[in-house]
Formats: C-alpha cells, structure tokens, sequence
C-alpha cells in the first residue's frame, strides 16, 4: 500500500513543480511563495477546527489531535527546513528550465541516502554504490546540456541555489523518518496530521513576516506580482501530495529511502510539461540524462530492497 501511495505522490508532486514553474514565471517569488503557504493552510486549517470541536473522531484520518509545545517545537524545526528549502527552490526555479531543475531535484535521494549513511550509520551495498555514481554521472552531463543554453553549473548562483535547496530537502526528509519512526524505533512518534497541517501555518507566519519586511517595501523596485490561478493549483497539488507522503510514512514497514527515491519520479511529469507546454530546448541531451538519473534510482531502489 506505501508504495503505491509513494507513487501517486510522485505524480502529484510533478503537477505541482509543472504549476509552481507557470505561477513563477515574470512574478515576484516571495508573494507567490507566501500565497503557496497561505492557501495550504486554509486547507488543513478546518481539520484542526474541527478536531478541536469534536466533529472529527480520533479514528478519521484526517483528525488533528491537540499537542503540547514538545511537540509543536519538532514541527517548527521542520517549517525552517522546508520553509528555506523552498526560498532557494523557488529562486531558482523561476531564472531556470524545468527540464533542468526536474533533473537536479531527483538526485535528492542520493543525497538522503549519503545523509542515511552518515547520520543513520547505514551502508551502502554495489547496488547502491552503483545509483549513486550513475547520479554522479547524470550531474555532469547535465551541467554540459545546461552549457548550450548558456547556463554554466560553476558560475550560475540559480544552480547552486537549487543544489541548496535539494539539500536541505534532503535534510527534511532524513528529519520525516525521524518525526514519523515510533519512539520504540528512536523517532518522535508524532501523528501525520499534526505534522502537515501545523507545519503549513508555521510557515504561513513566516513568509508573512518575509514578505512584510521584505519584498513590501521594495515592490515597486523589484519584479511586480501578477495573480495567476497556478498559484491555487500549486496548493492544491501539494497538499494532497504532502498528504499521500505522510501516510505512507505512517504505515507499518514504510522505507524513507525507498518513498524518497519514487517520489522524484515526479521529475517524468514535469520534464513532460517542460517540454510540451514550456517548450523548452536541447531536450534528446536531457532525456538521456533524465533517463541515467532514473537507472540511478533503480539501482537504488534494487539496492535498498
């Protein structure tokens, strides 16, 4: 069942980078980002209400139970994680191709399975060993086809905000295990909904603060804001993606690594919207170096079985 959940995740979640890229497009990032964060939490804002009231059982999967500060404090953390992963995603998201940032950010499980081997002590076997170098390899072909649309990997600070960001996703996932594993297991035990929907506020008040002290008072300045109806789309995708995660994380014999490592195939959806409705260039290159990082993933997913 976790798995087919972690694929249709991976669907979702491709829908949602294809919507993020159009919401971005000529747009100020920080209003964009906020409004994401806004309607997220007007989502998962009457579960909460309704927990509270009691119109929600404790057996409905979408009840929100109420917790102390212990644990709204491990929810915070993982609001700044993610909440900084976006900004720099965001950033670069807008000043590069789609069919260069899908690539990029499906190497996010090599980097939660080298974080696994670091912080978690587990060891990578051949097949492993294998998906990472084939991830290694992926890297630098992209970087070559990045090159003819005048985009140099070394010197392009858009390129090194979204290695930043798949970064500290990557933390944000090794911290998912943590917060989702049992307390028998050495995790924190905490429950889906209250992970997600408060997870979502935190980050609310955050980009409010953000975008008041800011990109306010420098609006006029700066790149305008448009509304665009992606911006909802955005929300909605991935919510509902954030959503399938979290349960299937939740479910007895779940692996982060192996969720981790379906989840960005969400990189097929968006490379398909990036060509067909970006139309976007020098895409037989890329395609060949979508399709080494995929084999990558297959290694890994063979190896962690």
């Amino acid at each position: 069942m976790w798995l087919f959940l972690a694929f249709l995740s991976a669907t979702l979640l491709g829908f949602y980078d294809s919507f993020k890229k159009k919401a971005l497009s000529n747009n100020a990032v920080l209003p964009v980002l906020f409004l994401n964060t806004l309607f997220s939490s007007l989502i998962f804002l009457p579960f909460i209400i309704l927990s509270s009231a009691g119109y929600l059982s404790a057996d409905s999967m979408f009840h929100v139970p109420q917790c102390g500060w212990l644990v709204h404090r491990y929810i915070l953390l993982k609001s700044l994680i993610v909440l900084s992963s976006w900004i720099f995603g965001y950033f670069a998201m807008k000043h590069l191709p789609l069919t260069i940032v899908g690539p990029i950010n499906a190497t996010r499980p090599v980097m939660v399975l080298v974080g696994a081997l670091l912080v978690f002590g587990e060891r990578l076997n051949i097949w492993q060993w294998t998906g990472v170098t084939l991830a290694v390899v992926s890297f630098m072909l992209l970087s070559k086809s990045g090159k003819r649309e005048g985009i140099d990997f070394k010197h392009n600070k858009w390129v090194y905000f979204l290695v930043l960001a798949a970064l500290l996703g990557a933390v944000s996932g090794l911290y998912d295990k943590y917060l989702m594993a049992g307390t028998a297991d050495g995790g924190a035990g905490l429950n889906r909904m209250v992970v997600q929907s408060w997870y979502n506020i935190y980050q609310m008040a955050m980009m409010g603060i953000m975008l008041l002290l800011l990109w306010w008072p420098t609006r006029r300045r700066t790149t305008p804001f448009h509304w665009d109806w992606a911006v909802v789309l955005i929300s909605l995708f991935l919510s509902s993606a954030d959503f399938v995660y979290f349960y299937a994380l939740s479910l007895p014999g779940a692996m982060i690594s192996i969720v981790s490592m379906i989840r960005r195939g969400s990189v097929i959806v968006s490379f398909l919207f990036g060509a067909v409705f970006f139309h976007e260039k020098n895409l037989r290159a890329k395609a060949l170096d979508l399709a080494l990082i995929l084999l990558g993933m297959i290694f890994l997913y063979i190896g962690s079985k």
